[in-house]
């Protein structure tokens, strides 16, 4: 039953499914369920977070304590009164603020911008690259949907001529042979039709699961409006920008090392009840202030090392530059010769279609006056579905093409 029901859905003509869907209904739910973009986007929610929270280490920090103890001496025997004065009960309230110079403040507040320019720079590559998958799949798809209206046209062609023919056969004009051969280019067409909405099937499942929906519905797809964009900015694709942000990382790292190794300062305090019961214990209110001071003198030469290792980052990230632009700019050559070639195919496929569709309609002529070659007519016939077929596989592929060099040429 489930076979059969396959059967006829697959021969009901694409027109007759009112539903329609854009391209940008595919996009819009490609990025709205796709995982990578919301980790991206709580991540660059995060960065800001940790730079707040970096911000805040640097406020005065107050923290309460409260302590008891009692060091008992039994028979002679215990811990020195000197020392641990048998008691003591303390209630203070601790004070610590870092004093810091504005370089060090500024050079760590760079970093956290640093890094929210990088994961920024992520997911525009991360959402290119979701559109662009997005849109190859969905010009794949209308692609299968275009041949299918087309070879149904030329079903109905073939039957219109199936049925002339069966009419001169039956007054003699052909031989049973020559019917049944036609009759049998009709088969195959049809077949060739099935075969189509089953591709168009797949490749309409393969675009809902690339846009993360669940989704079976048969649907008609609107005609992609894709056109091959030019660069009006003189700022450089995106691409770029990763080797211009590592390069921040390494300048902003640098002074990073060199903050590490000055001296730093903060102002201690203390208020509240310190006592040992020993001596008027209700007068044992106060407080206490103090600096601490550290110096950092010689840790092994590491310092040197370290800014050693930026160098050497230095100039892998201008290789990696460097081979990218060189890459980035064949890349684009090849692409552009290959939609010129596009171009020149279109033109020439056109022109033989051109000289098959006349074949056709003279060959149609001849058949009503019973001069045609069956064999012929068919291969005719073939010929003309096969440049028709193909003019429609290589418009896809100037659209895919179009896509890619879009990609690497556009900041969108």
């Amino acid at each position: 039953m489930k076979i059969i029901f396959f059967l006829v859905l697959s021969f009901i003509s694409l027109e007759s499914f009112s539903q329609e869907k854009d391209l940008r209904f595919y996009i819009e739910k490609a990025q709205n369920n796709s995982p990578l973009l919301k980790d991206l986007s709580n991540q660059i929610q995060s960065n800001t977070i940790d730079s707040l929270l970096n911000r805040a280490t640097y406020r005065t920090q107050v923290t309460g304590n409260l302590n008891a103890n009692y060091a008992p001496v039994i028979n002679g025997i215990g811990y020195d009164k000197a020392v641990t004065n048998g008691q003591t009960v303390s209630g203070l309230v601790g004070i610590n603020q870092k004093i810091i110079g504005k370089n060090i403040a500024d050079s760590q507040a760079e970093s956290f911008k640093i890094l929210k320019e990088s994961l920024v720079l992520n997911k525009k590559i991360a959402l290119k690259d979701l559109n662009k998958v997005i849109i190859d799949q969905y010009i794949t798809a209308y692609g299968s949907a275009e041949q299918i209206v087309y070879n149904q046209k030329m079903i109905e062609l073939l039957n219109n001529g199936a049925n002339t023919l069966k009419k001169l056969t039956q007054n003699s004009i052909y031989k049973q042979t020559d019917y049944l051969i036609f009759y049998s280019t009709v088969k195959q067409q049809e077949l060739q039709v099935l075969q189509l909405k089953q591709q168009y099937q797949n490749d309409l499942g393969l675009l809902n699961y690339l846009s993360g929906e669940a989704d079976t519905t048969f649907v008609s797809l609107v005609k992609p409006d894709i056109s091959l964009k030019t660069i009006s900015s003189p700022e450089k694709p995106v691409f770029f920008k990763q080797f211009e942000v590592d390069s921040l990382k390494i300048v902003n790292q640098s002074k990073l090392i060199d903050i590490a190794y000055k001296p730093t300062l903060a102002l201690l305090g203390d208020a509240g009840y310190l006592s040992s019961f020993e001596y008027q214990p209700y007068k044992n209110f106060g407080f206490s202030v103090g600096l601490g001071l550290s110096i950092p003198i010689y840790d092994g030469n590491q310092r040197s090392l370290q800014h050693q290792k930026n160098e050497q980052a230095v100039a892998t990230n201008l290789a990696y530059k460097n081979h990218f632009n060189k890459q980035y700019k064949q890349q684009l050559l090849i692409l552009n010769q290959k939609l010129k070639q596009a171009v020149e195919t279109g033109n020439q496929l056109q022109s033989q279609l051109q000289i098959t569709d006349a074949l056709i309609e003279a060959d149609k002529k001849l058949l009503l006056s019973g001069d045609a070659q069956i064999t012929d007519f068919v291969i005719a016939i073939g010929n003309v579905i096969t440049l028709n077929n193909s003019i429609s596989q290589n418009k896809i592929n100037k659209l895919l093409l179009i896509n890619e060099i879009n990609y690497w040429i556009s900041n969108d």
